[in-house]
C-alpha cells in the first residue's frame, strides 16, 4: 500500500479552507491551498434585515481552492467536504431557492415554541438525544413550514451536502451531520414519525450515507474550473459535521480523555460507544451526536472563540488598532480576574457589541467590568476556561468516563493562555493540537476510503500522534471553584 493525495474542503462559521494532503502509513502532510472568509450577508425581508450565508460565494471560493490543487496535482484521489451543522439549503428541481439562513438569524426564536407545541422537550430528547439549541435544524424547519417556504421546496440539504451536490450532482445526507438536525432515530435513520408530527415533507429528506461512502465524480461541467486528469477524483462523504471530523483527529485514548474542539464554538465532551439519554443529561443540555464509525459524540456547546472574534470586530469598528495575538500577550501579563462571567448566557449569541454585553453582565451584578481591551480579553479567556472545565467535569459525571486528560484541538489549541487556564481550572493536563484537526479528520476518512490507510479510529489517531506536534500544559493550581 503506497501513499496518495486527497483534498479537504473545510468550511467553518467564520472562514473556509481547502487543504491538499499527502497521506500514507507513516505520512500525514497538509498544505493550505486556499483560505477565505465566510462572511454572512444581511438581506432585507419585509420589515427586517435577515441574516443569510453567502453559500454561492463560498462555493466559488471552494472551486478556486480546488482549482489550485488540480493544477498542482491532477491525479488527486478524493475530495471531502465538511462544514458547520444545523443550517441548510432548500431546493426545488435541483435549484437553490435562496441563500440559506444563518443560525444566528432572529427568526429561529419562534421555532422552539412551534415544535414544543407538538412534541414536548423531554420526548424530543428521548427520541433524538440532542441538547436544546434554539437554532437546531428541526426548529428552523418548523419556521420554514409555518412561513410556507417548505411548500415550495422538494429537497433539504445541509451545507456540506449542498456543496457536494454542486460538485457531483448527487443529493444525499451524511449521517454525522444529519444527527444534528434532531430528526434521526437512535439507530441513525430519518425519524419518519417525528417528521410527520411536525408537518414536514418526508420526501424532502435525501438518502442517508455513512462517512467514507463515495458519493460521485466531479461533474463534467466543472472541468474548466477543476482540470483534474481523467474522470477526476471521487467525492467522498466524510464526517461532514466539522466537529465529527475534528474528533477523528484527536490523538486520545477515548476511554480516559475528554476533548474540546475549539473554534467559533467550544464543543466539549467525550466519545462513547452508545448514547446516554438520561434526564440528568437533558437537564445539563448534553447532546448525543453521531460520530465516524458509529461512535457517539457526547458533548455540550460552549460559546467558544466567538466571544473573542466578535470583541475584536467591535474594537476595530470603533477605530482601535488591535489584533488578537497582541491582546493575548498583554492579557497574559495581567493578574487572573477575581470574577468570571457566564460564557453560556444567551445574550452573547447574536452578532453585535460583545464587550458592552460582557460589561453589562458584570454591572448587573454590581461587579466592576474590565476597563481595557486586554483586561476584557483576559476575562473572556478565563470565563471560557471555567466553562470548559465545568463541562468536562459534567461529562465525566454523566457518563462515568474517568477523564485523566483534556485534548484541545482547532484554533483554540494555538491559544496558550486559554490552554493553560483550562488546565488550571480543570486540574488536569491539557494536550493542545492539532490546530487543523477538522481538515485532518476529513483527510483521514477519505484516505481510508481510498485505500491509502487501513484501520479503526484508534489506528488513525495513532498516525496523528506520530506526525503532529502536541503541546502539553500542566495545571499550576486547581481553580475549578475559582
Amino acid at each position: 500500500m503506497s501513499g496518495g493525495t486527497v483534498a479537504a474542503v473545510d468550511l467553518g462559521a467564520t472562514s473556509g479552507r481547502v487543504m491538499h494532503a499527502r497521506v500514507g502509513a507513516d505520512t500525514l502532510e497538509l498544505t493550505e491551498a486556499a483560505r477565505f472568509l465566510n462572511t454572512p450577508v444581511r438581506v432585507w425581508e419585509g420589515e427586517r434585515a435577515a441574516l443569510h450565508w453567502d453559500v454561492t460565494g463560498l462555493f466559488s471560493s471552494v472551486l478556486e481552492g480546488l482549482g489550485s490543487v488540480a493544477r498542482s496535482d491532477p491525479g488527486l484521489a478524493s475530495i471531502g467536504v465538511d462544514a458547520w451543522a444545523v443550517d441548510y439549503g432548500l431546493l426545488r428541481g435541483g435549484r437553490l431557492l435562496g441563500e440559506p439562513y444563518h443560525y444566528r438569524d432572529e427568526r429561529t426564536a419562534r421555532g422552539a415554541d412551534l415544535v414544543h407545541a407538538a412534541v414536548p422537550p423531554a420526548e424530543l430528547y428521548r427520541e433524538g438525544g440532542l441538547q436544546f439549541l434554539p437554532f437546531n435544524s428541526l426548529y428552523q424547519l418548523a419556521v420554514d413550514a409555518a412561513d410556507g417556504s417548505l411548500a415550495a421546496a422538494d429537497r433539504f440539504l445541509l451545507i456540506p451536502d449542498l456543496i457536494a451536490y454542486w460538485l457531483t450532482g448527487s443529493q444525499h445526507a451524511e449521517r454525522t451531520n444529519a444527527s444534528t438536525t434532531g430528526l434521526l432515530t437512535a439507530d441513525g435513520a430519518w425519524n419518519d414519525a417525528l417528521i410527520e408530527r411536525l408537518g414536514l415533507p418526508r420526501t424532502a429528506f435525501p438518502e442517508l450515507v455513512d462517512a467514507g461512502t463515495p458519493v460521485g465524480r466531479l461533474l463534467p461541467s466543472l472541468g474548466h474550473d477543476l482540470p483534474f486528469a481523467g474522470a477526476g477524483p471521487t467525492v467522498t462523504a466524510v464526517g461532514s459535521h466539522d466537529t465529527a471530523s475534528a474528533v477523528v483527529a484527536v490523538p486520545m485514548d477515548a476511554s480516559r480523555a475528554a476533548y474540546i474542539s475549539c473554534g467559533t464554538w467550544g464543543l466539549v465532551g467525550v466519545e462513547l460507544e452508545q448514547r446516554v439519554v438520561s434526564e440528568e443529561g437533558r437537564a445539563a443540555n448534553f447532546t448525543n451526536e453521531g460520530g465516524v464509525d458509529g461512535r457517539i459524540r457526547y458533548l455540550h456547546n460552549v460559546m467558544g472563540l466567538w466571544l473573542l472574534s466578535e470583541s475584536i470586530r467591535e474594537w476595530q469598528r470603533r477605530g482601535l488598532h488591535v489584533d488578537l495575538p497582541g491582546l493575548l500577550a498583554e492579557a497574559a501579563e495581567l493578574p487572573r480576574p477575581a470574577e468570571v462571567f457566564d460564557a453560556e448566557d444567551p445574550r452573547f449569541l447574536a452578532p453585535g457589541d460583545m464587550p458592552a454585553r460582557i460589561a453589562g453582565w458584570f454591572q448587573e451584578r454590581g461587579l466592576r467590568a474590565p476597563a481595557s481591551p486586554a483586561g476584557m480579553v483576559r476575562v473572556i479567556v478565563e470565563s471560557l476556561a471555567a466553562a470548559f472545565a465545568a463541562t468536562v467535569q459534567q461529562a465525566a459525571a454523566l457518563t462515568g468516563v474517568p477523564v485523566e486528560a483534556i485534548h484541545i484541538v482547532g484554533g483554540g489549541a494555538r491559544n496558550a493562555l486559554l490552554c493553560q487556564a483550562t488546565a488550571d481550572r480543570a486540574g488536569l493536563p491539557v494536550l493542545a493540537g492539532p490546530v487543523e484537526a477538522t481538515a485532518i479528520g476529513n483527510v483521514l476518512v477519505q484516505a481510508r476510503a481510498a485505500g491509502l490507510l487501513t484501520g479503526d479510529l484508534e489506528t488513525l489517531r495513532a498516525l496523528v500522534a506520530r506526525t503532529t506536534p502536541i503541546v502539553r500544559y500542566t495545571p499550576d493550581r486547581i481553580l475549578v471553584h475559582g
